[in-house]
C-alpha cells in the first residue's frame, strides 16, 4: 500500500534551482541531499519534490526528458493561504527568475491564482481558494 509520494524533477542545475525555489519560500532537507539530488520539502506534511540532476533522471527513467520549451507533462499546484500571498509569490518568481505566464486573478469566482514556470521550464500553479465562494 502506497505509504509516502513525492516528485522527481529533473534539472539542470541543483544550485540554482535551489537557490529559486528557496527564494520563493520553499525550505530544503539537507539530510537528504546529494551532489546529483535535492529534496525540497512542500506543505504542511513536508512532501518531498526531489530535484534531480538530468543525467541522474535520464538513468533512472531509461527514457528521454521532455521538451519543457515545447510540451508539459504535468503542472505542479501549492496552495496560498491568501490572495496577498499569491501576488506575493509571482513577485518573487519574477525576480528569482521565473516566468509568470498567467498573471495573479480570479478563477471561476472562488479561486485567485496565478502560474509559473521555473528556471527549468517546469509549469507550477499557487492557488488561493475560498471555499466560502464555491458554489454547492
Amino acid at each position: 500500500m502506497t505509504k509516502e509520494l513525492w516528485l522527481n524533477l529533473p534539472v539542470k542545475d541543483i544550485q540554482k534551482s535551489k537557490t529559486f525555489f528557496k527564494a520563493i519560500g520553499f525550505s530544503f532537507d539537507e539530510n537528504r541531499e546529494r551532489e546529483d539530488m535535492a529534496a525540497m520539502k512542500v506543505g504542511e506534511k513536508k512532501v518531498p519534490v526531489m530535484l534531480i540532476s538530468e543525467g541522474t533522471f535520464k538513468e533512472v527513467i531509461q527514457h528521454e526528458i521532455t521538451d519543457t520549451s515545447k510540451s508539459s507533462e504535468m503542472m505542479i499546484s501549492f496552495d496560498a493561504e491568501s490572495r496577498e500571498e499569491v501576488d506575493e509569490v509571482a513577485q518573487k518568481v519574477e525576480k528569482a527568475g521565473g516566468t509568470v505566464f498567467a498573471k495573479p486573478s480570479e478563477i471561476q469566482g472562488w479561486m485567485y491564482g496565478c502560474a509559473f514556470t521555473d528556471l527549468d521550464g517546469h509549469r507550477w500553479n499557487v492557488l488561493y481558494m475560498d471555499i466560502n465562494k464555491l458554489e454547492k
